[in-house]
């Protein structure tokens, strides 16, 4: 997912996406005990967009409270 495609979305859309994420990755770590992984990539591919995420997300809080 791409920064500027973040920067579209409403913040109650990136607090879902969030959410997904973070799922997405505990269910990952489930699969890594077992042994059943498939794409190991995926668990930093998440983690850099969850990163994302919350950088748009304090960028428009900060943004809001200088006005």
């Amino acid at each position: 997912m791409k920064y500027k495609d973040l920067k579209e979305f409403s913040d109650e859309e990136l607090f879902s996406k969030e959410n997904e994420l973070k799922k997405e990755t505990f269910q990952l770590n489930s699969q890594r005990q077992l042994g059943r992984v498939e794409k190991p990539s995926s668990f930093r591919n998440n983690r850099k967009d969850i990163a994302r995420i919350l950088t748009v997300l304090s960028e428009r809080k900060a943004n809001g409270k200088k006005r």
